[in-house]
């Protein structure tokens, strides 16, 4: 016994010795660390000076020291930036849903601007803009060294006014210049509409107005179509949407969802965690739903398909998202500015991230690209084609009745209409496709 206690007395001694060699250290290297920093703010003090006394030109001391914390914070990641009073301003009215410029979300990549998405019915995007598109020039001016708040303020002018910006578009041997003329963007957050049976849901921004376009047009679609009876199912539209609030997010996917996780965030303290859980009560009943996302789906677009198809609500269709699975914190700063920081990552309800590597679709089907002027479409049937009805003194159908007949040619003419929505929108006449055939499954059980 007394072998055991002086074993465990010499741990303890042992112990007592060696916190007592490691605090010394410890404490010698904090106030090291401390007076590295000091020295180095000493050395940006010195420099401050050195370019407010020589530089060629008179500086304003003011866009100094801005461009010194924006080049703080934008050295951390492509999303954390600085915001001068007037973009803090901008901003505000922005998550309100209406502001002045192209319609594009930007991000940057290479030192170069590469557009996440063109916002829908916006000067970009009746330009011709696509996801993924370089921007390499603004009226002729290289935005190569700029920083993204930099390159951005050159897209912005008055509106009315033509910009014309040079972009580098993967397929294209050459670049090439876009005029835009600068307009008003007044955005609406959610379009809705009826494809035959199928309620289309096409959201287009997390904004303040998302949720309450979604249900309110959700409910005038299904009154629509006779009654949610007579819906076979919805797709839920995020294509090229650059996301937006979190808050949206989360309503957005609980609108689809009775429980569950719809996401959790984990910053670098996690104590600071949190899980965002979807409530009773599902908009569509129910019914069978398709995701519709592309490379333009980012942030906030990323969360909505991530839970519903984590938890097998929907079907996703379309091409890997852009990946951007972090969370980034709006903090008002002194003179009214304010500072955009990345202060957590958001995770799927599987426990997954989608930084960098996006939703993968369950579904991959890309989009065709438009065929050339003039190019004649191989698979269009044939205007000559005949079939047995064409043919004169042909037997009449015996086994149906005039009212059957009538419905078999109803039901035809909705699937050639389905059919030619093709050539219109491949991936969303491919989403439709697939609720149509899940609502023949659920019939076929029901019987």
């Amino acid at each position: 016994m007394n072998k055991f206690l002086m074993a465990a007395l010499g741990g303890t001694v042992a112990g007592v010795v060696a916190t007592t060699q490691f605090v010394g250290p410890l404490l010698a290297q904090e106030s090291a660390q401390k007076a590295s920093v000091y020295e180095q703010l000493d050395l940006f003090g010195d420099i401050f000076e050195r370019i407010r006394a020589q530089y060629v030109e008179e500086v304003d001391e003011a866009d100094l020291i801005e461009a010194a914390i924006n080049g703080m914070l934008t050295s951390l990641d492509p999303h954390s930036s600085y915001l001068a009073p007037d973009d803090a301003a901008d901003m505000r009215v922005q998550t309100r849903g209406e502001f002045g410029g192209l319609g594009i979300e930007v991000t940057q990549e290479d030192g170069f601007v590469k557009v996440v998405s063109p916002i829908d019915g916006t000067p970009a995007d009746e330009a011709g803009i696509e996801s993924g598109d370089f921007i390499t020039h603004v009226d002729g001016e290289s935005v190569l060294g700029l920083n993204l708040d930099e390159a951005v303020d050159k897209m912005r002018g008055p509106v009315g006014s033509e910009i014309v910006i040079t972009v580098v578009r993967e397929g294209e041997e050459e670049p090439f210049d876009v005029s835009i003329i600068r307009d008003t963007i007044k955005l609406t957050a959610v379009r809705t509409r009826l494809e035959g049976n199928t309620v289309v849901l096409r959201v287009t921004t997390f904004n303040d107005q998302t949720f309450p376009n979604l249900s309110e047009g959700l409910a005038e679609r299904v009154e629509e179509a006779g009654g949610i009876d007579k819906v076979n199912g919805f797709v839920l539209d995020l294509r090229n949407n650059p996301g937006g609030l979190l808050t949206q997010a989360i309503k957005v996917s609980d609108a689809f969802l009775d429980k569950g996780e719809i996401v959790s965030t984990r910053g670098r303290n996690p104590a600071d965690g949190e899980r965002y859980n979807a409530t009773e009560g599902d908009l569509t009943g129910g019914k069978p739903m398709v995701v519709l996302i592309n490379g333009g789906s980012a942030s906030a677009s990323e969360i909505v398909a991530g839970a519903l198809q984590d938890h097998r609500r929907a079907i996703v269709v379309g091409t890997k998202s852009f990946g951007k699975g972090s969370v980034q914190t709006v903090m008002p700063v002194r003179g009214d500015g304010a500072m955009r920081l990345t202060t957590a990552r958001y995770y799927t309800p599987s426990g997954r991230s989608i930084q960098a590597l996006g939703v993968s679709p369950d579904i991959v089907v890309e989009q065709p690209r438009p065929r050339p002027d003039g190019e004649e479409d191989e698979t269009a049937t044939n205007a000559f084609s005949r079939s047995e009805a064409d043919l004169r003194g042909r037997l009449d159908n015996d086994s149906l009745t005039e009212e059957e007949i009538r419905q078999i040619e109803e039901d035809r003419a909705k699937a050639e209409a389905s059919a030619a929505l093709r050539l219109e929108d491949y991936q969303l006449a491919y989403a439709i496709d697939i609720l149509k055939g899940l609502s023949v499954l659920e019939k076929d059980q029901q019987q």
